[in-house]
């Protein structure tokens, strides 16, 4: 009998990754062999993004696709967008399974229901009732370095342009205990670094009592072997001064924080519905370069806002210049179906909203460039992630993305480099000192990954 196989296609954010590797462990303690999507397979799940118009078309257009190329295979579809419009899915012929942004761990009991009676099952429910976090557990991952951690769910935000909490629910945080460990497992497993990720981040322990992000820091803090630890995304309004003082007394935080900012302008800001003023965003980014000096901060810019004027794109500009930002992901505001900002009626030209995106990309540049030149000839820690034509490719923990020469067998190890090129995008460096030997459990992973 031959092997049942199963093929996977994540579109979207870090999150939806580490999903789909949680959905792959099932579906492997089942007996399945993963092939990669362009081959045929039994069965393909394609984890769909809904944070804009276009992540839906380019969700649409990977299920039509799987079913175009597999006719007999059960298609099964799920995340954001599967969650927000699942009729609109289950409308597209030859889609066979639709769950939403929870049960993930009844998709195969769905798959064997689906080979018996050959009917489409529709698994999405209201997410707005969930109010506890789902476990996934997620031991290794097939294809990266970096382990990922995701510490908790959904949003209460309700940012004028975002449709993300009626795809994720609100706020729901992982049981403490399991977070710990699983990075302990992580580390056990020969990960050197553990990226902290959610979908709002930050907002972890919101919903606990007596019990909060900074508590999770300061416990993460115990898992032995851990060599580095990095919020994956944190807002302004979620750096207390206690998470800050804990950041400043851990070993092994990282010197980089991704804070977005969306806009600078308290006026645009405001309208946007985000819960800072550029006064208090200013206090957290001085109070971090005071115990982090050369921290690298890096933010997520929405340019473009319905209403925003040449004055309040200049505010954005001037204070990410001011403040040096390390580097920026810039995104042109694009109408989002079904939020307040889809209705507003100032929406601005495409053309400016464009010449200002190149503006922003031109200063996020500059300001990548010159922070790397800061560490010339420095001796630097990086991870390799990957070995390309003799060179490994990995990240310091100030996130600069540093490539060397070196053996494949240094990936996923830690390893002293001196900066001999500063650049952006990427910095060139000689390997001066590996930190530790390759842990035997390092290799097993290496293996698994080629």
């Amino acid at each position: 009998m031959s092997e049942k196989t199963i093929a996977f296609h994540t579109l979207g954010c870090k999150v939806n990754h580490y999903e789909t590797e949680a959905m792959w462990q099932l579906f492997k303690g089942e007996g399945y062999d993963r092939v990669d999507f362009t081959q045929n397979a039994d069965v393909f799940v394609i984890n769909t993004c809904t944070v804009t118009n276009t992540g839906d078309k380019k969700s649409r257009q990977v299920i039509r696709r799987a079913i175009r190329n597999n006719p007999d295979a059960v298609v099964c579809v799920t995340g954001c967008y599967a969650q927000t419009a699942p009729k609109d899915i289950l409308n597209i012929p030859g889609v066979d399974i639709i769950i939403g942004t929870e049960d993930r761990d009844k998709l195969i009991d769905y798959v064997n229901q689906y080979h018996e009676e050959r009917q489409p099952i529709n698994g999405v429910k209201n997410i707005m009732k969930k109010r506890t976090y789902e476990e996934m557990d997620v031991p290794y991952f097939t294809d990266r370095t970096r382990a990922t951690l995701k510490i908790q769910e959904g949003c209460n935000n309700f940012c004028t342009f975002c449709i993300i909490p009626w795809a994720r629910g609100l706020m729901r945080s992982r049981d403490p205990e399991k977070v710990v460990e699983q990075a302990q497992q992580l580390v056990d497993e020969g990960y050197k670094e553990i990226v902290l990720t959610g979908i709002h981040t930050g907002g972890y322990g919101e919903d606990l009592k007596d019990y909060n992000l900074a508590q999770l820091l300061r416990d993460l803090e115990g898992v032995d072997g851990l060599n580095r630890l990095r919020i994956s995304s944190i807002e302004a309004s979620q750096l207390t001064d206690e998470v800050i003082d804990v950041i400043n007394d851990s070993n092994k935080i990282v010197r980089h924080l991704h804070i977005p900012i969306q806009s600078g302008s308290d006026t645009v800001l405001k309208r946007m519905r985000r819960k800072y003023t550029m006064e208090f965003f200013e206090s957290r980014i001085i109070k971090l370069k005071e115990i982090m000096p050369n921290v690298a901060i890096t933010s997520d810019v929405i340019v473009g806002f319905p209403g925003e004027t040449e004055e309040e794109f200049m505010e954005t500009f001037d204070f990410i210049k001011k403040h040096h930002f390390s580097e920026l992901h810039v995104f042109p505001y694009s109408i989002r179906t079904g939020t307040p900002a889809a209705r507003m009626t100032d929406q601005v030209d495409e053309g400016v909203k464009n010449e200002r995106v190149h503006r922003l990309i031109e200063l996020s540049n500059a300001l990548a460039t010159s922070y790397a030149e800061q560490f010339k000839d420095d001796v630097l820690e990086i991870i390799p992630e990957e070995e390309k034509d003799g060179k490994l490719i990995g990240h310091s923990d100030n996130y600069l993305k540093v490539e060397v020469e070196g053996d494949a067998s240094l990936t996923g190890e830690l390893v002293k480099v001196k900066i001999t090129e500063p650049g952006y995008p990427v910095s060139k460096g000689e390997v001066v000192k590996v930190l530790e030997k390759p842990m035997v459990k390092a290799y097993a992973y290496l293996e698994r990954t080629i």
